[in-house]
């Protein structure tokens, strides 16, 4: 069960715990990690949600995947999170600690959604215009959505940019079916 609270208060203290920047960067790059791990494995994620599955049983599966691969700090956290039965809450408390990392240190995460792949070019131009807006350092993070029709899509800090052909035919559906001018036939 997601919990903002729990998720944001472990992550607080986790970011309180790293005390320089380039441990809290070291920390923010392998929650990165951790978090993609457990978003895209089913498995696991089944795992950590299964009551019945000891704690000791789930710390040796996550000493397993990320000992060696995340620094020191961060395998203590995820050693914690997993003695206190929180690993249901780990890809919320990596979440929430990458924004808390990106609110302190003035980074806006923007994603770009196309139909195709991006070029350079567009990118820059997202990456610009963005950081032109919001004053901030843009991470942007391009995705490729093969059920757009064509467009883009640009999403950062609550906002939402939306060029997309299918938002664009809409509206123009919208527009046709308001007959305002009358048939002189």
């Amino acid at each position: 069960m997601e919990n903002y609270r729990l998720n944001t208060n472990y992550a607080k203290a986790l970011f309180l715990l790293a005390e320089k920047p380039e441990e809290q960067k070291a920390v923010f790059t392998d929650l990165q990690m951790v978090n993609s791990v457990c978003r895209e494995n089913h498995v696991l994620s089944t795992i950590f949600r299964n009551p019945v599955i000891k704690a000791t049983k789930k710390l040796a599966i996550v000493n397993e995947l990320f000992h060696g691969k995340v620094g020191n700090l961060t395998e203590m956290f995820l050693q914690f999170v997993v003695r206190k039965n929180r690993t249901i809450n780990l890809p919320g408390i990596c979440t929430a600690y990458m924004d808390i990392y990106r609110e302190a240190f003035g980074i806006v995460h923007t994603e770009l959604r196309t139909a195709v792949e991006a070029d350079k070019s567009v990118l820059d131009t997202a990456t610009a215009i963005v950081g032109k807006y919001t004053g901030k350092e843009v991470e942007l993070e391009a995705v490729t959505d093969s059920t757009m029709l064509g467009g883009l899509a640009l999403a950062f800090d609550n906002n939402m940019y939306d060029a997309r052909l299918r938002t664009k035919l809409a509206k123009l559906r919208r527009e046709f079916s308001k007959n305002i001018y009358e048939s002189k036939l």
